[in-house]
Formats: structure tokens, C-alpha cells, sequence
């Protein structure tokens, strides 16, 4: 990832720890942050390189599913008798 400020990305995710801060809770809120600023999914999306082609199937695909889904939900409440 290329910042324009070193700084930035240094202090992009940082928590401090006092003497009566538990260790679990800087975990959760580690991991909160982290998905609040999408390293996680940038981590998967990096990890194996996709052709340009399997990613515009993949983005039909899901919009095609988004699209099933919302009118499977549309059909089932305006039923009339």
C-alpha cells in the first residue's frame, strides 16, 4: 500500500494500552479497526492474483445473486388474494 505520508499509514491503526486496559479488549478492538479499514479484505484480495476477466464473471455474478435475492423478497410480500 503507498501512502503520500509515512506518518499516515504508521499511525492508521494504533491503540494504547494503559495499566488497566485487558489485553482481550485491545484484541477486539485491534481487529475492529482492522475491518473498519479493510486491511483484512485488501489482505485476501492481494493474496492470489484474479485476471481482470474472472473479476468482471465474479461482479455479475454477485449482482446477479443481489438482484435474485431482492426479488425473491419483493414477490413474497405483495401477494394478493
Amino acid at each position: 500500500m503507498a501512502y503520500d505520508n509515512k506518518k499516515d499509514a504508521k499511525d492508521k491503526i494504533r491503540i494504547d494500552i494503559t495499566d488497566g486496559f485487558a489485553v482481550e479488549r485491545a484484541l477486539k478492538k485491534f481487529k475492529r479497526l482492522c475491518d473498519a479499514y479493510g486491511i483484512v479484505k485488501e489482505y485476501r484480495a492481494r493474496e492470489a492474483y484474479k485476471k481482470p476477466s474472472v473479476k468482471q464473471k465474479e461482479k455479475l455474478e454477485d449482482a446477479e445473486k443481489r438482484r435474485k435475492k431482492t426479488n425473491s423478497k419483493t414477490s413474497r410480500g405483495s401477494k394478493k388474494i
